[in-house]
């Protein structure tokens, strides 16, 4: 059966709203059932009804009442050391893609030099009117790529000797 994407709003109607609710709920315990099975945690669901007098509970009554000791028991700082608010989540959230961005100014930078730097030995010719934070960043990438082709030389001669003494003798 195909997915297909669901607006997150009241339902109006009793019986949808009984069935999507049966469903949601099994489907929450299964997924609770789930995690503590394959990662050996301890944990627990309680839900709700607005029709229900008692809330429903997995796996017991008593391994709920467990988990919730355990989580209360802790020290404050060990309760919420891996918890966090709106705020803090959407932080962290802005920092990592204040860091995705800046990687990504930095790879789009090296590859335009790339592309400059072909151009530039292609036609034998720099363009006049260069900005000065370009011709820096093409210096560097020159002196990078001379560096990295020193450094193969350097490794591959040994090899190249020590296979010509094997010959020789």
């Amino acid at each position: 059966m195909a997915r297909r994407n669901t607006k997150h709003t009241y339902i109006v109607n009793d019986a949808k709203r009984n069935t999507t609710y049966k469903k949601r709920k099994s489907s929450l315990i299964k997924k609770t059932m789930e995690i503590s099975t394959l990662c050996g945690v301890d944990a627990c669901a309680i839900i709700y009804n607005r029709n229900g007098l008692q809330p429903e509970v997995w796996p017991s009554h008593f391994g709920v009442q467990s988990v919730l000791y355990k989580f209360l028991t802790l020290h404050p700082l060990e309760q919420s050391r891996k918890m966090f608010g709106q705020e803090s989540f959407l932080k962290q959230r802005i920092v990592k893609a204040q860091d995705q961005l800046k990687k990504k100014k930095i790879q789009n930078r090296k590859e335009m030099m790339s592309l400059l730097m072909v151009k530039y030995l292609g036609t034998g010719q720099v363009e006049e009117n260069i900005n000065m934070n370009i011709a820096q960043d093409l210096l560097y990438m020159v002196d990078q790529n001379l560096n990295e082709l020193y450094r193969k030389i350097t490794r591959d001669q040994p090899q190249e000797r020590t296979i010509m003494a094997t010959y020789i003798a």
